[in-house]
């Protein structure tokens, strides 16, 4: 639970997003004194700051009281206030303890058995399997909280906690989550990703390795097990440990590409094409939703689960058929490495629209995958560096910030047969509020066709 000693001063709520506002409230549940603060000011904020301030809120916008901060008993920081900002520099400086709302929910579900997935790709279908999973078996929601949408603490100031839940959790949010202890962590992959906020890439993976900080006999992990490098990563940590492969038959869950059937446990679960999803790399993040079950559950129950589920939104999500040309939103996919999943999962001739806010990825390393591609668009504030990169070893051509134009580029060069597939491999924010706003700007105009 909460610690007594937060409650000898108040405690500083640092960003007012969703997950800011969901920890303002449950603090408030437990009668704590509350200075919440986010550096914007916006119409929407100062609605979210009268309702807080109504619950009892010191509330500031436009600015952070860095000495009230300082002064603060802790402070819960939103995954956006990076280490190196002045917030989280008062805090730390002043001896603060300094949590994620995620590490402040999961105190308040001491009850719940947590299934936590982290992983540079595939870790919100991962975990929106597992939530799928739970329902399908009767042994918990089937939405999953954290980095996906719903905040923790939403879920803990609800009547009544679940018995499991499952979660996404970002390398941010694991940098801060002191007292998070899975009751089954899975960690789907790791490859370079944040690289514009991490000094190194070692300093990112060891943000993934706190999934197992508080490992215990009893905790249950599920890793990748053709992923030495995730391997490496939790190579060690006590508990009880289970992989997925999609490449060899010597793990606890794999595909069997021959009979096309994914074997978990040693028994066939599903055949392959009653799976929606397309990529083998969907195939392994059904594989470790099934293992992150307990292994008494009813194989029916969860195998009904799979064979219902359909892609997320904006993560390789077919959104029509023009022309015998197939759109496909990606716009999730926001590092090389998940784009060139991306590409590799889709059995058709691809245009590929590839750009947006340089995350300092590789794109060279597409080249490979992309040469009997039908062309790759470059466009946005990364256009430039993408031409550099793959032009003269794919066909390629060049656009600008303009979306419509863009689109329009890409009708122009598919045939039928072909996918256009959206998969920036980059953030979203040269362009759009979000990654998300990228995925409907393109479904709009995809549907306009």
């Amino acid at each position: 639970m909460i610690p007594e000693a937060w409650r000898r001063s108040e405690v500083a709520v640092v960003g007012l997003a969703k997950s800011g506002q969901a920890a303002c409230r449950l603090l408030r549940r437990h009668a704590l004194a509350v200075y919440a603060s986010d550096a914007q000011d916006t119409p929407d904020l100062r609605a979210v700051a009268g309702q807080l301030a109504a619950e009892g809120c010191a509330v500031e916008l436009g600015r952070h009281d860095l000495a009230r901060i300082a002064g603060a008993s802790a402070a819960v920081l939103s995954p956006g206030v990076a280490p190196a900002s002045a917030p989280y520099a008062a805090a730390a400086r002043a001896l603060v303890p300094i949590v994620a709302e995620l590490d402040l929910a999961a105190r308040c579900l001491p009850d719940t058995k947590l299934i936590v997935t982290t992983g540079t790709k595939g870790k919100s279908t991962t975990a929106a399997l597992i939530a799928t999973l739970l329902e399908s078996t009767g042994l918990g929601p089937g939405a999953a909280a954290g980095n996906i949408g719903t905040p923790l603490a939403e879920v803990a100031l609800q009547p009544h906690a679940p018995a499991w839940l499952a979660v996404e959790a970002s390398s941010f949010q694991l940098h801060d989550a002191p007292a998070l202890a899975p009751a089954v962590g899975v960690l789907t992959n790791l490859s370079p990703d944040h690289l514009d906020r991490y000094a190194s890439l070692d300093e990112y993976y060891a943000d993934k390795a706190l999934l197992f900080r508080n490992a215990s006999e009893r905790s249950r992990w599920v890793t990748n097990g053709d992923d030495p490098d995730a391997a490496k990563l939790a190579g060690g940590r006590p508990g009880a440990y289970e992989r997925f492969s999609v490449a060899v038959r010597f793990a606890d869950a794999w595909y069997d590409r021959a009979a096309g059937w994914l074997v978990v446990r040693g028994m066939p679960l599903i055949r392959r094409t009653d799976l929606h999803l397309l990529g083998d790399h969907n195939v392994g993040n059904a594989l470790a939703a099934a293992l992150s079950l307990p292994p008494e559950t009813d194989r029916g129950s969860f195998a009904a689960g799979l064979q219902a589920f359909r892609a997320l939104a904006h993560r390789l999500e077919p959104v029509r058929e023009v022309n015998g040309v197939l759109w496909i939103n990606d716009s999730k996919s926001t590092t090389v490495a998940s784009t060139l999943a991306a590409v590799n999962a889709v059995d058709r001739p691809v245009v590929l629209l590839l750009g947006g806010k340089d995350k300092g990825g590789n794109f060279a390393q597409l080249a490979e995958a992309l040469r009997t591609s039908r062309g790759v668009i470059a466009y946005g504030d990364a256009g430039e560096r993408v031409e550099g990169e793959l032009k003269g070893r794919v066909a390629l051509v060049r656009e600008g910030h303009d979306f419509a134009a863009v689109i329009a580029r890409a009708r122009a060069l598919a045939r039928a047969g072909d996918a256009v597939v959206l998969s920036p491999a980059c953030a979203s924010f040269d362009m759009f509020a979000s990654a998300e706003d990228r995925g409907r700007q393109f479904r709009a105009l995809v549907e306009a066709l």
